[in-house]
């Protein structure tokens, strides 16, 4: 069985990256890409799926383990009576090839260690040739790939495993290079082990020291940053949402997705993020992956696309794999990528309008497509939709969709006028004026004094907790604060909030999950914004105990069984924590840059 999935930790080279467990098993490696098929799967399976396990022979080991100091080089800590030995796993940057590298240092006595490398291409389903190239090299080629092992210690083949039984000492190293490569290719050259883990070291400290230099970071919005950082496809810009696929939001549930895509709705955090942190070349290459993504006609606009702007997400499932603790079924792809979601139009035009504020330059032919957008978003805004949570249920008229499409026009009329670009400004205002007045008459429980997550509902809906942070209304409308009222009476559970009431939503899906986790980051924002700073600082702390021991973060948390949940490490839970530290912490807080108002204004939200 896998680990819990806080158990694990990430290393990545920019490319993909791997997930591995405090057992020292490496469970998840999609390679070469993000969205490549797996090769290690036994994340959603078993040791027979494909796995790489480095550890002591002897039960009675300690283990601990922590990230080098800024950077994304993992080390893990052995221990025992007879000596002490320390794994150093890590990614370099990727170059030529892509490496993944274990180093074995012996630090005390002597250490007996093992190690059992499982290679199973396609998701677990395909059994490798190996052979034996040179003294300390092998080679499993299987189709369009092959796996380079180069090795210090013998490997024997051992029912369809390759193993070795070893000692090391104080003072000595060990070390295993796996190199991917396709197999019509001529394998790269082993690298120098050394030189990578020097030349790795540098790259990740040199980055956040850039960082560092905007502004001082805490040590866990400063890991958010790295995790972020390790999740962005280096070749395009794309930011993928996980490097993971159907870990489910509750376990044994179907709630389980393929989140190795980059969705539209994280496009504003994820620029102020980094422009805040000083990184203005990763802002800057997201968003020109969003415009080529999105490029096109208007009305094909998608909520999410592949790593480097594929539209054909076409979702199916696997089934060989039992799924993580038996939770199926294994989805690849998703089939939310053709939903009409009206909130990723407005997340366009604020990321882009951001993007604007923080001095990135736009070209001419990126303001006619937000033009063409907004044309086509005038003729549907009052369409339902699936919203912002991809209900597999009924479309309906989401309050939060709504919100969103007022937001679109906003940031066009405010563009327009900041920087003189051309457009129907008379048209847009009507259009916002409109949407302003109709989500406050039928998204709008007056009884209550709470909006309600659909036209007619008397659910609720954490995503209206945002509704402050866009500057659809100012923090202090009784509205708003009516709504953070009512969101904590009615969906809290533990002090962390759901995203919604399962039980009476229908989602298309069985209900029960985990909480959301970026919705309980919300609520620390929306405090923050009504001026309730204690209460904030106390829940942006209890979140921050949700962090692993590596500082990473699910998508979920089972406040019952005490667990994370939901696909690891989420890149939309990191950017709520990094968004929250700033709206607490520093000078550039993203909820007035987003609402374009001081926390606490009584100025009206512009009609």
């Amino acid at each position: 069985m896998p680990g819990r999935i806080e158990d694990y930790a990430l290393i990545g080279d920019l490319e993909t990256a791997a997930l591995i467990g405090r057992d020292g098993s490496i469970d998840w490696l999609c390679w070469p890409r993000f969205d490549s098929d797996a090769c290690f799967a036994a994340l959603l399976g078993d040791a027979g799926h494909g796995r790489w396990l480095l550890c002591a022979r002897d039960a009675d080991v300690k283990v601990t383990r922590r990230y080098r100091k800024d950077t994304l080089i993992l080390e893990t800590r052995l221990e025992s009576d007879a000596g002490a030995a320390t794994i150093i796993d890590f990614m370099p940057p990727r170059g030529n090839a892509s490496d993944l590298i274990r180093l074995v240092i012996g630090e005390r006595g002597e250490l007996r260690l093992r190690t059992e490398l499982v290679i199973r291409f396609g998701y677990g389903a395909v059994v490798p040739w190996v052979t034996r190239v040179a003294p300390g090299q092998w080679q499993a080629t299987a189709g369009p790939d092959t796996l380079e092992l180069y090795a210090d210690v013998p490997m024997k083949g051992e029912n369809f495993k390759s193993v070795s039984y070893f000692s090391i000492k104080a003072g000595e190293r060990v070390s295993f290079v796996l190199t991917h490569c396709p197999s019509h290719l001529s394998p790269p050259k082993k690298p120098d082990v050394d030189k990578a883990l020097s030349e790795t070291e540098h790259f990740w400290r040199d980055w956040v020291a850039k960082g560092q230099q905007a502004q001082p970071w805490p040590a866990a919005a400063t890991r958010s940053l790295i995790t972020l950082r390790a999740l962005i496809y280096s070749p395009t810009g794309g930011i993928v949402a996980a490097p993971t696929t159907s870990l489910p939001e509750k376990i044994g549930s179907v709630r389980n997705w393929d989140y190795r895509f980059c969705w539209l709705r994280d496009a504003t955090l994820t620029l102020l993020a980094f422009m805040n942190a000083g990184h203005f070349e990763e802002a800057e290459a997201w968003r020109q992956w969003l415009l080529r993504a999105i490029a096109g006609s208007p009305e094909q606009l998608q909520i999410m696309y592949g790593i480097a702007g594929e539209r054909r997400l076409t979702e199916w499932e696997v089934p060989w794999l039992p799924g993580y603790e038996n939770s199926a079924p294994v989805r690849i792809g998703n089939a939310a990528h053709s939903q009409l979601q009206l909130d990723v139009y407005g997340e366009v035009m604020d990321a882009l309008h951001q993007a604007r504020k923080g001095g990135i330059a736009m070209l001419e032919t990126g303001w006619r497509l937000q033009c063409e957008l907004l044309e086509h978003l005038a003729n549907i805004w009052e369409q339902p939709d699936y919203g912002i949570w991809e209900v597999r249920g009924p479309p309906r008229h989401f309050t939060y969709s709504k919100v969103m499409a007022w937001v679109a026009f906003d940031r066009a009329i405010k563009d327009a006028r900041s920087y003189q670009l051309d457009g129907p400004i008379d048209e847009w205002r009507m259009h916002r004026a409109r949407i302003h007045r109709q989500v406050c008459e039928q998204g709008y429980d007056s009884q209550r004094n709470c909006f309600v997550q659909s036209y007619g509902s008397t659910c609720l809906d954490a995503s209206l907790l945002l509704i402050a942070q866009l500057g659809f209304l100012p923090a202090d409308d009784e509205r708003y604060q009516g709504t953070v009222r009512a969101i904590e009476a009615g969906l809290l559970q533990e002090g962390f909030v759901k995203r919604y009431d399962t039980q009476v939503t229908d989602d298309g899906l069985p209900p029960g999950e985990g909480v959301f986790l970026p919705c309980s980051f919300w609520l620390a924002d929306a405090y923050a914004m009504c001026g309730r700073l204690d209460e904030a600082q106390v829940l942006f702390d209890r979140l921050l105990g949700l962090c692993n021991d590596v500082g990473l973060l699910a998508e979920e948390y089972d406040p019952v069984a005490r667990r994370q949940v939901g696909n690891f490490p989420q890149a939309f839970s990191h950017l709520s924590l990094v968004t929250t530290a700033c709206n607490l912490a520093h000078a550039n807080k993203p909820a007035e840059q987003r609402s374009e108002v001081t926390m606490l204004t009584r100025a009206s939200a512009q009609m």
